[in-house]
């Protein structure tokens, strides 16, 4: 599958990998401080999100299979992959079966367990599914709507990146939200693996999330021995966007440090 993405910098690979319902658009801002140290910074819009092909299969199978075809086609050759949520656990599992070929690992707040099915996820779906885009004209209106099914005006403007004007006349969600709503179950899928990866791995959480609790952490040490968890105490799922110079500052820090 040939996947959109965006590319700044030269110097060392680093790829990143977005979470469900995000786009590369999500990770541009910070992609480019990246890149100033000395990074190649790809940035893929997944299957299904973003401007990427859609397919009704979407499990860490094929996400895993993307990623593999993505670094041969841009002949990427021991990258950094740094991946949030769904991403995360597309870069552990890629990691973990090729363990020799990636040179650092940054999962962003999720763990290696199996999640429970978040009604959360289901809810944003049904919203976006809920706008009828024959009688809705303008962002605004499609704002509005959302805002009376969603509280949080956060993930309002994070799902409204997900909007563009398919005609002149005519606006509709790049997402493909019926194959996100048909596999959302495989989303919570755990990673299991006997593999240990002995290279340098941060996992970053925020400190208002539960992807990411105690109970979790032995796990985690068995597969990533170089392993160091850090957390962003005000941060959410979405501890990037939450603390933004916070999130940075761990990131280049783990960066400068693998040198």
């Amino acid at each position: 599958m040939d996947l959109h993405f965006r590319k700044f910098g030269e110097g060392k690979p680093l790829i990143i990998l977005h979470g469900i319902f995000g786009i590369s658009d999500n990770w541009v801002s910070f992609g480019k401080r990246v890149a100033e140290l000395g990074f190649e910074v790809y940035i893929p819009d997944q299957r299904n999100h973003g401007s990427s092909p859609h397919h009704y299969a979407l499990n860490y199978y094929a996400l895993v299979d993307d990623l593999v075809e993505f670094i041969e086609q841009q002949q990427i050759e021991m990258p950094v992959i740094l991946g949030h949520s769904m991403g995360g656990k597309v870069a552990m599992r890629f990691t973990l079966e090729n363990p020799d070929d990636v040179s650092a690992l940054i999962v962003v707040d999720t763990s290696m367990r199996t999640y429970f099915a978040h009604t959360h996820h289901r809810g944003l779906i049904d919203a976006m599914k809920s706008v009828d885009f024959t009688t809705v004209k303008s962002r605004n209106e499609v704002q509005t709507h959302l805002a009376g099914m969603i509280d949080s005006p956060r993930i309002i403007q994070f799902l409204m990146k997900n909007l563009f004007r398919k005609e002149k006349d005519l606006l509709g969600w790049r997402i493909n939200l019926d194959a996100i709503d048909l596999n959302l179950e495989s989303m919570y899928d755990g990673v299991f693996y006997s593999t240990v990866f002995n290279k340098p791995v941060l996992f970053i959480r925020g400190g208002k999330s539960s992807y990411i609790i105690e109970e979790d952490i032995p796990a985690m040490k068995k597969n990533f021995h170089n392993m160091d968890l850090v957390t962003i105490e005000e941060g959410t799922h979405w501890v990037h966007a939450d603390a933004p110079e916070e999130f940075y500052g761990h990131v280049s820090q783990f960066l400068k440090d693998m040198d």
